[in-house]
C-alpha cells in the first residue's frame, strides 16, 4: 500500500529573510507517517519546514519543501500512484504577489502587502481522485466546527476528515497531544479523547485501514 502524507507549515517568502507562515510543527503528519509505515505501508512524507528530524523508518521517504507551490508539485508527482492521501499540512492560504529581491527596508508607519491565493492542494488533487483512492483531510476550526468540517469534506472530495477544535485544551498546534473527531463522507462520526499525537495517529490509521476495500 502506498501512502502520500503532507505535513507541517508552508513558508511563503516576502523577501530573502521574511516569510508568511504558521505555527504548525508537523508532529501530527510525522506521527501518521510512522503509524502507516509500522502498518506496512510505503510512505512518501512531503514536509514543509519543521524542526523535526526525518523519520528513521525505512518505509518512509521524506521530501522537504518550503512553499505551497513546492508542496503541490511534490504531492502531485506522488498522488496518482498512492492508495491513500493524507493532507495533514497547514498550507498557507495566501502568498505575497511579489517577492522582493532584497530585504524590505523599514520606511513609514505602515507596509501594505498584496496577497494572492495559493493553490488548494487537496481540492486540486481531489479533482483527479479515482474511486479506489482514499483521501483524508484535516480541519482546524475555532467555531461552527462540525458544519465547517463537513462542508470541507464535501468540497474537497475527502472520504474522511480529522477535525481539531482550537477550543479543546491540548489540541492543535504546538502540543504533543491532540483531541480529534473523525467525520466520514457517509455521515459516521467518531470522537476520541485527548491523547498523545502518536496514539492519535494510530487511531486514525486504524480507521482508514478498516475503510479500505482490500483491508476490510
Amino acid at each position: 500500500m502506498r501512502v502520500l502524507i503532507t505535513a507541517g507549515p508552508t513558508y511563503e517568502p516576502l523577501d530573502p529573510v521574511r516569510f508568511i507562515g504558521n505555527h504548525s510543527t508537523g508532529k501530527m503528519g510525522y506521527a501518521l507517517a510512522e503509524a502507516f509505515a509500522t502498518a506496512g505501508a510505503e510512505v512518501t512524507l512531503v514536509s514543509g519546514p519543521t524542526n523535526l528530524t526525518d523519520p528513521a523508518h525505512l518505509g518512509i521517504k521524506t521530501l522537504r519543501v518550503e512553499t505551497a507551490d513546492q508542496m503541490y508539485a511534490a504531492a502531485a508527482a506522488v498522488a496518482p500512484a498512492a492508495d491513500v492521501w493524507v493532507f495533514a499540512a497547514a498550507v498557507a492560504d495566501y502568498k505575497p504577489r511579489e517577492v522582493a529581491p532584497n530585504k524590505i527596508k523599514k520606511a513609514g508607519d505602515t507596509l501594505t502587502l498584496e496577497l494572492v491565493k495559493n493553490v488548494d492542494i487537496a481540492a486540486t488533487l481531489g479533482r483527479t481522485k479515482r474511486a479506489e483512492q482514499f483521501s483524508v483531510g484535516f480541519a482546524l476550526e475555532t467555531n461552527n466546527e462540525e458544519v465547517n468540517a463537513r462542508e470541507k469534506l464535501a468540497r474537497k472530495k475527502f472520504d474522511l476528515i480529522v477535525l481539531n477544535s482550537l477550543r479543546d485544551p491540548g489540541a492543535g498546534f504546538r502540543h504533543d497531544t491532540n483531541k480529534v473527531t473523525l467525520l466520514e463522507a457517509d455521515g459516521q462520526m467518531t470522537i476520541f479523547e485527548l491523547k498523545p499525537k502518536a496514539v492519535v495517529a494510530q487511531d486514525i490509521v486504524r480507521t482508514i485501514l478498516a475503510r479500505l476495500p482490500h483491508h476490510a
